[in-house]
This record gives C-alpha cells, structure tokens and sequence, in this order.
C-alpha cells in the first residue's frame, strides 16, 4: 500500500574538494545534512557533486544521503539518490529511495521524495511502500 509523509526539513551544506576538478569545468562537491520533521522524523548525511555551464541556469548535480529515523511510526535507515537539472531556469529533480537500502522496520522501503520550498521553507513529499507482512 502507498503512503505519503509530509514535512519540512533544515539542510546545511559545506563545501569539500574536488579532486582533480579545474575551474573551466565548474565541478564541485558539497557535504550535506538535513534535520527532517514531520511525518518523516530523521537526520541525514551525505555528498552532493555538481556542476555549472556556461550558460545562465544551467547545471547538474548527483546526490546519495543517509537517512536514520522513523517513518509512520516504523524506525531504520535508508539512503536516497539525488538526480537533479536544471535547464536554463527549468528544474528537474529526481530523488528516490535506493533499491535494498532499508534496514530494521524500514526493510523493503521503495519510494519517490519531492522537494519544494514555500516562503523560505524546505518543504517534502515522500510517497513510500513497505511490504505487508
């Protein structure tokens, strides 16, 4: 059966090298965590690397972050993988739960994250499946 679980979410970033990366290419890579509330109560680490062009909106970037918490009540850890563009100011992001990542009451967790921000707000959407026992 699908659920959704709502909230907001604090993320704080920080820049950390890129090995190899040369400034024509606009590479870079960012520390991330996350403090989540809502119906997803969690903390989060992880890595993001992205990358600028040359033209006005216009980049990428990848992401995995660790996710421990409680979702609906059901306590574990799970990671999800960031896929995000943005093209000349259009976004597109795609933020899913890693295949087999669940762990404890979490085992088996399959789902799509959204992320928006209302008035200065980071704000979630997470459609998620567990299997029924």
């Amino acid at each position: 059966m699908t659920q959704t679980a709502k909230g907001t979410f604090a993320v704080s970033m920080k820049p950390l090298a890129f090995e190899g990366a040369t400034p024509e290419f606009k590479l870079g890579r960012m520390s991330l965590s996350k403090q989540i509330s809502g119906d997803l109560t969690a903390t989060t680490v992880g890595q993001m690397l992205s990358a600028m062009t040359g033209t006005e909106g216009s980049a990428g970037y990848v992401a995995l972050e660790r996710v421990v918490g409680t979702l609906g009540g059901k306590r574990g850890a799970f990671v999800l993988q960031h896929t995000g563009t943005m093209k000349r100011g259009v976004p597109s992001l795609l933020v899913t739960v890693v295949p087999d990542s669940g762990t404890e009451e979490l085992t088996g967790l399959e789902g799509e994250f959204t992320i928006d921000r209302v008035e200065g707000q980071h704000c979630y959407e997470f459609t998620y499946r567990l299997p029924t026992l």
